[in-house]
């Protein structure tokens, strides 16, 4: 089994930033790659970004230019630094992890609200 501990959501205006954490513990393996998603109230969860084991990343449009998500293959952690935050981008954010084996898992989801 993985254990998955999200931190560093919270309230921010616009323009401000947040660093999200994601350490995975547990039955770990190999990683495949490790992401961030998002869910806003009343819509579907979306990918934000992702990080593979051989270090690409991929991002959505929307946020490219203003996150950035790395990894600390010796803590097992994916962070994502949110830069220039707007109001769009207020959600529940969720990590995800996924093994070479292909099973995945999920954080529980930390709160991010972007308002003035």
């Amino acid at each position: 089994q993985v254990q998955l501990v999200e931190s560093g959501g919270g309230l921010v205006q616009p323009g401000g930033s947040l660093r999200l954490s994601c350490a995975a513990s547990g039955s770990i393996g190999s990683i495949y790659a490790m992401g961030w998603y998002r869910q806003a109230p009343g819509k579907q969860r979306e990918l934000v970004a992702q990080i593979f084991s051989g270090g690409t990343s991929t991002y959505r449009d929307s946020v490219k230019g203003r996150f950035t998500i790395s990894r600390d293959n010796a803590k097992n952690t994916v962070y994502l630094q949110m830069n220039s935050l707007k109001p769009e981008d207020t959600g529940v954010y969720y990590c995800k992890v996924v093994l070479t084996t292909f099973f995945a898992y999920w954080g529980q989801g930390t709160q991010v609200t972007v308002s003035s």
